[in-house]
């Protein structure tokens, strides 16, 4: 834990970078609709004097959308980002950004033309220091207030059309959790219980894959920025067959609380995060946005769950069946859709028939409904960081079907699916905009793996790295044990040997005599015959 505070402590004063960017939330940009910040490089709006890009009109698709969401100009995701800004900056080659500072994944070096690939790692695999860099990097996130990014907490038309603007400063981690909230709020249609809850922007849809691939990949990038370890990267958890909790440990993600079993122990970190945006039917009721205060503490009850919903965690036969299933997605592309790898991997095609609707929840959503706790609720549960843990996996399911099936980025739907899936709709809320069919594309293509899909010998170096690094801590320790032996064992053998001799200068005679002296009649022989009961009965053999 000691270790845990001086990192974050060291770390505090490094300045943080990710969802409004801050220049884009005052009054005059609002009203003018155009968010295209300099570029500290060289002072220009997105480094355009570098080449890096320049400032355009935003180009939204025109493709119909699928039945689910029957309303147009009420809600501010609709045609991301239009209500907000026409005019972003677009980056040129591998420069990416709400200002082109930053490269594209995969992609780093001063012109963002030196290629990096990253592996993602099985949580329980790590070593113990990386573990300790991972809790550390998540509470500082957690600790620190965003330095470029603020939340809205009004809807657009609640700022008089941006003359009265609504955000909040919230930490690093807290921008992710919002986003997460924001994307799957229900859709405020004017007034208190006014809203349409068939809607969401990131789940139950073909974009639910795209969208979380995407996030993790910002939370990463975030990470790296703000403690300037560039080789961080998201540890997945791979909780296939696992009969409990098994990351829900004091020394990874936060032990039970054995004063309250819905709370976390005190001998985590995490026990003393407070949550935001999880209150989902009190903003429905009231018709409001989430204002992005303290809501209480994170809260985590796993496998004391409804089991009519979800019988246990997920099992690697459950995987495996969405697995087989070779279409992404099908039908109407939400939460009816029959043998869809989508649907089924999110949750909401039976696990083992892939038919939709399903009445009890499997792999994706079967894990978030077996936390049982902030987890449970899908607008806040990103609020608990075993979230990005089972995304990762779920991204990791994703990778093994886009490489068993290889499709192309234009097998993406194009439309018809539920408002926010459409291949070219840009994703909400990120700035900068990005497309769901961007994202159906190889990890590899996006600079990163996972190690449990590397080849053989690259999963046994990797397997084995923690113990190795166990040895070389253990090393030194053992050398000095040793040595420190081998002078024991020469210092013992020369005190026999210096005894030995002085016995041996001893007349035999004098020795003799004092031996008749205490001598003493033997009554019985001390060994016994051969051919005695005993020696038939209690040899090593026998006795045991």
């Amino acid at each position: 834990m000691w270790q845990l505070a001086i990192i974050s402590f060291v770390l505090c004063f490094v300045p943080s970078y990710q969802q409004f960017p801050r220049f884009c939330a005052t009054r005059e940009v609002l009203r003018t609709k155009e968010c295209c910040p300099s570029w500290e490089g060289d002072g220009s709006p997105c480094g355009a004097s570098s080449g890096r890009g320049s400032c355009e009109d935003v180009e939204v698709p025109d493709r119909p959308d699928g039945p689910q969401y029957p309303f147009s100009g009420l809600d501010d995701r609709e045609k991301w980002p239009l209500v907000f800004y026409n005019r972003t900056c677009q980056c040129a080659g591998n420069f990416m950004g709400f200002n082109c500072a930053d490269c594209i994944f995969g992609y780093f070096g001063v012109n963002c033309n030196e290629r990096r690939e990253s592996v993602r790692k099985n949580i329980l695999h790590l070593s113990r220091a990386e573990k300790i860099r991972f809790v550390s990097y998540l509470n500082l996130a957690k600790q620190t207030v965003s330095r470029d990014y603020v939340v809205v907490t009004g809807t657009y038309q609640e700022m008089e059309n941006g003359s009265n603007p609504m955000f909040a400063d919230v930490s690093v981690y807290d921008v992710f959790v919002w986003m997460h909230y924001y994307v799957s709020r229900n859709a405020l249609l004017g007034g208190p219980e006014n809203v349409w809850t068939n809607v969401d922007f990131a789940h139950w849809g073909p974009g639910f894959l795209p969208w979380h691939r995407l996030y993790l990949l910002h939370w990463e990038h975030e990470i790296r920025k703000l403690t300037g370890d560039m080789s961080f990267t998201i540890p997945y958890w791979d909780w296939r067959d696992a009969q409990g909790c098994d990351v829900c440990t004091d020394e990874l993600m936060g032990d039970r609380s054995p004063h309250d079993p819905s709370l976390l122990s005190p001998g985590s970190v995490f026990s003393s995060w407070t949550v935001l945006c999880s209150r989902a039917e009190d903003y429905s009721n009231r018709g409001v946005l989430c204002d992005a205060e303290e809501e209480g503490p994170l809260r985590r009850n796993p496998g004391n769950h409804n089991r009519k919903v979800v019988e246990r965690i997920p099992t690697s036969a459950e995987v495996e069946f969405a697995l087989s299933l070779t279409k992404y997605d099908t039908g109407a592309m939400d939460r009816s859709a029959n043998m869809s790898f989508r649907n089924t991997l999110e949750g909401f095609g039976d696990s083992q028939t892939g038919i939709g609707n399903s009445p009890r929840r499997g792999i994706h959503a079967a894990l978030h409904v077996f936390m049982n706790g902030s987890m449970s609720s899908v607008q806040g549960s990103a609020n608990d960081p075993i979230f990005l843990l089972h995304h990762a996996f779920v991204d990791s399911i994703y990778e093994q079907w886009l490489r068993r099936y290889r499709p192309s980025p234009s097998d993406f739907p194009d439309s018809d699916a539920p408002i926010g899936h459409n291949g070219d709709y840009h994703m909400v809320p990120f700035l900068p905009l990005h497309r769901n069919r961007e994202f159906f594309i190889s990890s590899k293509d996006l600079g990163y793996e996972y190690s449990y899909l590397l080849d053989a010998n690259q999963r046994l170096a990797e397997t084995m790295g923690p113990y190795l690094e166990v040895m070389q801590d253990v090393w030194p320790w053992l050398l000095i044990a040793a040595v420190c032996g081998g002078i024991l064992a020469v210092s013992i053998a020369a005190v026999v040997l210096t005894a030995k001799r002085r016995c041996e200068g001893v007349s035999w005679l004098h020795v003799r005599k004092w031996k008749n002296v205490f001598a003493l009649p033997e009554r019985q022989p001390l060994i016994w015959g051969s051919d005695t009961e005993e020696t038939k009965h209690h040899n090593y053999q026998t006795a045991i």
